[in-house]
């Protein structure tokens, strides 16, 4: 089996293939091209009236890259609604050295000082695949979506992929299109010039939620 680095790595993202492992302890990784494609179109997000209502209060610090390998680690471990995930040590190994690249980025929430959730995923010009989320706390990975929502509205990305669809991702506004149609966005969002920083730090809750003019 070829080895798989960093750049085949973004060069099979960049064509619309990502890797997975049939389980963390499986050392061997397999390409995914699924027929139909998750995406969350940016404007069409949507904002469930019970987390705007959280949100309000502030409950997380957000952050974003300091904790990355963290992120990955704890996505990649055992939770009480999983046994098992399919990030294995070789994905872990090739997404920290992209995090070194500049290509990956997490989105962490924080509360007293520990990391309770967060997401992480790859930046590729106008795109941002979504990889994994964890919460320890409730709400933790749909705050952390929801800032990196606003983050790519205002930095210029025009596609968000989630790669499939869950019940959880529906709630915001995610859908199914054709392998044809993804690719098609696909191509048209990695040649764009997109900023993953178009603001310091990890914004408020209540500028998040007036961008989105969704205050009721």
């Amino acid at each position: 089996m070829f080895e798989i680095t960093p750049e085949i790595l973004l060069n099979a993202y960049a064509i619309g293939v990502f890797p997975m492992a049939e389980s963390a302890e499986d050392p061997e990784l397999f390409w995914v091209e699924p027929p139909l494609r998750g995406i969350l179109p940016l404007d069409a997000f949507h904002i469930p009236a019970s987390l705007k209502k959280a949100m309000r209060k502030n409950p997380f610090e957000v952050r974003i890259d300091t904790a990355f390998q963290e992120v990955v680690e704890t996505c990649a471990a055992p939770a009480p609604d999983r046994d098992s995930t399919w990030i294995n040590n070789q994905i872990k190994a090739l997404y920290f050295e992209l995090f070194e690249m500049g290509y990956c980025h997490s989105v962490e929430c924080w509360s007293d000082d520990k990391l309770v959730g967060g997401l992480y995923g790859v930046s590729l010009g106008g795109a941002f695949f979504g990889e994994s989320m964890f919460s320890r706390k409730t709400n933790a990975s749909k705050i952390a979506l929801v800032h990196l929502v606003d983050r790519m509205k205002r930095g210029g990305f025009t596609l968000l992929d989630t790669q499939f669809t869950t019940p959880h991702l529906l709630r915001f506004g995610v859908t199914e299109i054709s392998k044809k149609d993804y690719k098609k966005l696909l191509k048209e969002a990695i040649s764009n010039d997109a900023n993953f920083f178009p603001y310091e730090g990890g914004g408020t809750s209540d500028s998040i939620l007036q961008s989105f003019n969704q205050i009721s």
